[in-house]
């Protein structure tokens, strides 16, 4: 989708290419491949530590869990604490600006329903197909 000018004539020429689509950092932000299953979990379990966050998300590695849980913290969206206990304990809870993407999660849920018309789409696309890529 082109956007254009406020005459409908042509390409728009004074939004740099960074600026185009305005949602664009946001989707970088909260769609990342990790972020959304740990806000997710950190939303509906509350403050957990970090075991129990890669419980509830199988698939993630330690590594990853732990890069994603320091780019949120340092995004403003989890709160970090650490105990000086023997062992330390750490832990993580989605912070009030994490919380306020909770309404856009919701919408997410009630929209999730489609799926199921998205994988008709896409068998209905395949068949067509022939189930090969096809040249735009």
């Amino acid at each position: 989708m082109t956007e254009t000018t406020a005459h409908g004539r042509g390409p728009r020429t004074d939004v740099p290419p960074e600026n185009a689509c305005p949602i664009a950092p946001v989707v970088d932000i909260v769609f990342s491949r990790w972020t959304t299953p740990i806000l997710w979990a950190l939303h509906e379990y509350g403050r957990q530590r970090f075991v129990e966050v890669e419980r509830r998300i199988a698939t993630i590695t330690p590594k990853v869990l732990t890069q994603r849980l320091r780019q949120l913290e340092r995004d403003g969206l989890v709160h970090r604490t650490y105990h000086a206990e023997v062992p330390p304990r750490v832990e993580y809870e989605i912070t009030e600006l994490g919380r306020s993407l909770a309404p856009l999660f919701a919408t997410l849920a009630e929209w999730s329903p489609n799926l199921e018309r998205v994988e008709e789409a896409r068998r209905a696309y395949d068949a067509r197909d022939g189930g090969g890529g096809r040249a735009g």
